[in-house]
């Protein structure tokens, strides 16, 4: 795998947009390491294809005809806006998406003991753990009628 690691919020990740096809994501991706199946209490069918050591999971609905509709990374070499993020201080990273005009922000101290910090707006949860940057969660708009309103 040879996959552009540029975080882009509402869109997708380097040339893996929301929207794509599991077929597309293997040209790109190769198979996965492994395959989740999800039915939460909505009873939507998710599946999640793990890419562990790329640090990149990538998720499908079964509501939107199982395109890519979510990802989470892990990996310390992503960038968000030319910027290796994992290396930014939490204060750096939320001035960040401000200067890209993101500002509904919810802080979050989960009972798990992670520290979530979420930019509504970007569709964005930056997960912390003892002050460093964990995980990133992120995924395609989704409109005031809870539709996904795929990138261009």
């Amino acid at each position: 795998m040879n996959v552009n690691l540029e975080i882009n919020p509402m869109k997708g990740l380097g040339e893996l947009n929301f929207g794509i096809s599991t077929e597309e994501v293997v040209q790109i991706m190769g198979e996965p390491e492994e395959v989740e199946e999800m039915e939460p209490e909505s009873e939507i069918r998710t599946l999640i294809w793990h890419y562990w050591s790329n640090g990149i999971s990538l998720f499908f609905d079964e509501e939107n005809d199982l395109k890519l509709t979510s990802i989470e990374v892990d990996n310390n070499m992503v960038t968000l806006w030319g910027q290796m993020i994992f290396n930014l201080k939490e204060k750096e990273i939320i001035e960040l998406f401000k200067s890209k005009g993101f500002k509904e922000i919810d802080i979050e101290e989960q009972e798990w003991g992670e520290k979530r910090i979420s930019f509504d707006d970007a569709m964005v949860d930056l997960y912390y753990e003892e002050g460093e940057l964990n995980s990133i969660n992120y995924g395609v708009f989704i409109n005031d009628f809870e539709i996904a309103v795929w990138p261009n």
